[in-house]
């Protein structure tokens, strides 16, 4: 039996992003800026192959933040954009955006 919050319909999005370490913050404030209500950090390590990963000769693990947003389906474009234009591959921090869509949720104080 579902509960009464519960959805059924893909109304909503999860953005990731994966940018260098230090710059969440600043990608937090930028999606928030664009209509997210907040996110979650997770600490993480880069792995790629060995040519790509070397500095002076010796292989390198880049430290990685990911963070996930819950967004609603028509704020995603925007905040996406939003995180790109300040934060891509052509920045300091790096970041590389995603989204996939959510087919239900459950929990308190959704829209």
């Amino acid at each position: 039996m579902a509960s009464k919050s519960s959805r059924s319909t893909a109304a909503y999005d999860f953005i990731i992003s994966v940018v260098n370490q230090g710059y969440s913050d600043e990608l937090i404030s930028t999606a928030r800026e664009a209509g997210a209500k907040g996110g979650t950090v997770l600490n993480a390590t880069g792995y790629a192959c060995e040519e790509a990963v070397k500095f002076l000769g010796i292989p390198v693990q880049d430290e990685k933040e990911l963070i996930l947003l819950l967004v609603s389906r028509e704020k995603k474009q925007l905040i996406m954009k939003s995180v790109c234009e300040a934060h891509g591959l052509g920045s300091k921090a790096q970041a590389v955006v995603f989204s996939l869509p959510v087919d239900s949720i459950v929990g308190q104080g959704l829209e």
